[in-house]
C-alpha cells in the first residue's frame, strides 16, 4: 500500500498533472475513459453510504428521520468543497483523524482475548471460497483503493500550486521533496493501517459470535456495542462514524471530479471558484448528490459499502498496472523512473492484488 501511494505521488510530483492527465498525455483517453466512468459509479456509491452512514449515526440522537440528516450531511460536506480553500480542506481532515481512535478505544474497552488476537493476526485462517476472496477483494478494494491513486497524485499538484509553483516550474522534483513525500506517505500508511486494524479487531470483539453479528444499520451497531460501551455506545459510535465518513466522502467524490476534468481537459482544482471550474464543481455535487440517493431506495448501508469496496478491488489491479507502466517509463517520470524496491514491491501489489480479483471471480463463475 506505501509503495503504490507514494508511486502516485511521485507520478504527480514529478509530473506536474495529476493522474487521469499524465494517462491521457502518454497513454490514450480511450484507455483512460472507462477507468474514469468506473471510478465515478464506485465512488458515487461509496460516497452515499458513507453519508446515509453518518445520517444513520446521527439519528441515534435526532428524531429526524435517517435520510433527510444525510440529505443535510451531504449539503455540508458540499459547502466545505465548494466554499472551502484547499489549505481549510487539508487541515480539517488532519483534525478529523483524531476521530478514528474511537475505534482504538473500542478495540480495547471490549477485552478481547489478546492470545486468540495476535494468534489471528499472525496465522490467520485462509479458505480459497467465494465467500472469504470477496471478503478479501473488499479490504483489498478499501485500502489500496483506485480513488486514492487519483487523490495522492492531484494532491501533490495541490501542494505545489500553494507554494506558487505554476507554469513550467511544476513539473519536476528535489531529492528532498522526494524524501519529504516517502516520510509522509510512510507514517500516513502506517496510522491508516493501523486504525483498520483496530476497526477489524473492535468488530471482531464486539460482534462476531453475539446475536448482533448481522449488522446492517447503526442502530444495529450501537446495540452490539452497549455490552461494551454501555450508555456511551452511541456516543462512540457516532465518534467513528461522522469522523470516518466526514473524512471518506470529500476524498471520494473529490477524486472523481480530478479524474474527469484531467480526462476531457477541464480546468479543475479546490482552489478554484465555482465559476472558474463549473464541471470540477459539477461532478462533485452530481457525485455527492446521486449517491446520496441511495439511501432512499432502502437498500442496507453496510451491505452496499461492502460492495463498493468489491468493485474497487476489482477495479485496481488494471489501474495500477497502467500506473506501474507509467511510473517506470523514463518518457514519464525522467531521471525519477522506478528502481529498486519501490519498483518490486509495487509490482508485487499489483500482482497480489490481481491474483485476489481472479480468485474472486474464478470461484464466483465455477462455484
Amino acid at each position: 500500500m506505501t509503495a503504490v501511494q507514494y508511486v502516485c505521488a511521485k507520478v504527480g510530483l514529478v509530473t506536474g498533472q495529476g493522474l487521469a492527465g499524465v494517462i491521457r498525455k502518454y497513454r490514450s483517453l480511450w484507455v483512460l475513459v472507462p477507468v474514469v466512468l468506473t471510478l465515478v459509479v464506485a465512488n458515487a456509491v461509496n460516497a452515499g453510504v458513507d453519508v446515509g452512514a453518518v445520517g444513520d449515526a446521527l439519528h441515534q440522537f435526532s428524531p429526524v428521520p435517517t435520510p433527510l440528516l444525510s440529505i443535510g450531511v451531504a449539503l455540508v460536506l458540499l459547502a466545505l468543497q465548494i466554499f472551502g480553500s484547499y489549505q481549510l480542506i487539508a487541515r480539517t481532515f488532519k483534525w478529523l483523524t483524531l476521530s478514528l481512535f474511537a475505534y482504538v478505544a473500542t478495540a480495547y474497552f471490549a477485552h478481547p482475548d489478546w492470545h486468540a488476537v495476535l494468534q489471528g493476526t499472525f496465522r490467520p485462517d485462509i479458505h480459497f471460497n467465494r465467500e472469504f476472496l470477496a471478503t478479501l477483494v473488499a479490504i483489498l478494494g478499501t485500502t489500496i483503493s483506485p480513488y486514492l491513486f487519483f487523490w495522492q497524485a492531484s494532491q501533490e499538484v495541490e501542494e505545489k500550486k500553494l507554494l506558487g509553483r505554476r507554469g513550467v516550474w511544476k513539473r519536476g522534483c528535489s531529492d528532498q521533496e522526494l524524501e519529504y513525500r516517502a516520510w509522509d506517505v510512510n507514517a500516513g500508511m502506517l496510522v491508516s493501517n493501523l486504525v483498520m486494524y483496530f476497526i477489524i479487531l473492535a468488530s471482531a470483539a464486539t460482534l462476531h459470535g453475539t446475536e448482533h453479528a448481522d449488522v446492517n444499520t447503526a442502530d444495529d451497531l450501537a446495540k452490539a456495542l452497549e455490552p461494551v460501551a454501555g450508555r456511551w455506545s452511541d456516543v462512540v459510535l457516532t465518534v467513528g462514524l461522522v469522523g470516518s465518513g466526514f473524512l471518506a466522502v470529500p476524498v471520494l467524490t473529490t477524486s472523481a471530479a480530478y479524474a474527469v476534468c484531467e480526462a476531457f481537459g477541464w480546468k479543475h482544482g479546490l482552489d478554484t471558484k465555482l465559476r472558474e471550474a463549473p464541471q470540477f464543481y459539477g461532478v462533485i455535487i452530481a457525485s455527492t448528490l446521486l449517491g446520496t440517493a441511495i439511501n432512499f431506495a432502502g437498500v442496507s448501508p453496510v451491505r452496499a459499502l461492502f460492495w463498493a469496496s468489491v468493485l474497487n478491488g476489482l477495479l485496481a489491479p488494471p489501474l495500477m498496472v497502467l500506473v506501474m507502466l507509467l511510473a517506470d517509463d523514463p518518457a514519464v517520470m525522467g531521471k525519477r523512473a522506478n528502481r529498486g524496491l519501490v519498483r518490486w514491491l509495487g509490482w508485487i501489489a499489483t500482482g497480489l492484488m490481481a491474483a485476489a480479483a481472479v480468485g474472486l471471480v474464478v470461484t464466483s463463475v465455477g462455484g
